[in-house]
């Protein structure tokens, strides 16, 4: 299977918005975020800690009449330079550009899968900065396998998981986590679109460096192709 054929399968599975936080939010309660290192109103904070960062989270979405935030696919950011699991002290190695979609919203909020599959594999990423606990999905369509990857869960999430257990597309399998188990960040679902594990069990980057940026864009494909957020 190449990229491009998942790619056209996501995008063309359904033209209508498909959540993976709480049914309860509709298209019309989202608002997107910007991350990257060129908004400076991020200067003004202190996004290595995630209370201050949570306001700010929280604030932007309460000024946009919102209730959800999102965005950050290929985002070049500045906020992992606080941890060194993201190798920030070397810039050729430096990993910065998101790879997933983040998904902003209360702790304890409801993670939906967006469509039928089993589970893969589990884990709890505990380096500081790193996903927390940690759900991967397998789905396979007319031959087409593709995964999704949902990080930054609560413990409670992945206490009774079980692989190879069948999901359904809308069921709750998870709730998001608090920055005491999430890696310390304000709360938020990192949701991820993988086409090759590359043999990884319960984790996979999330996060890129510029030098292999081409070979991730292309193994996890934009996350909007399928949710229709926008």
């Amino acid at each position: 299977m190449n990229t491009h054929s998942l790619s056209d399968f996501l995008e063309n599975w359904s033209q209508n918005f498909i959540p993976v936080v709480s049914s309860k939010f509709s298209k019309e309660h989202y608002v997107p975020i910007d991350l990257s290192e060129t908004n400076q109103v991020l200067d003004t904070i202190d996004v290595s800690s995630s209370k201050e960062f949570e306001e700010y989270v929280n604030t932007y979405i309460k000024e946009n009449n919102a209730q959800v935030a999102y965005g950050g696919y290929n985002e070049v950011r500045g906020i992992y330079r606080r941890s060194t699991h993201f190798n920030q002290e070397n810039p050729e190695t430096e990993r910065n550009i998101h790879l997933g979609i983040d998904i902003w919203c209360d702790a304890g909020t409801e993670i939906l899968a967006p469509l039928d599959g089993k589970v893969h594999s589990f884990k709890n990423n505990t380096n500081f900065g790193d996903y927390g606990p940690t759900i991967i999905l397998e789905h396979e369509f007319k031959g087409i396998q593709f995964f999704t990857l949902y990080g930054h869960l609560s413990l409670s999430s992945i206490e009774d998981m079980v692989v190879d257990q069948s999901v359904k597309a809308g069921s709750v399998i998870a709730y998001l986590g608090d920055a005491s188990v999430n890696g310390d960040y304000a709360p938020h679902l990192h949701f991820q679109i993988i086409k090759d594990m590359q043999g990884k069990i319960g984790d996979y980057p999330g996060v890129s460096n510029k030098k292999d940026l081409e070979f991730y864009l292309q193994n996890c494909p934009n996350p909007e192709l399928l949710l229709k957020i926008e």
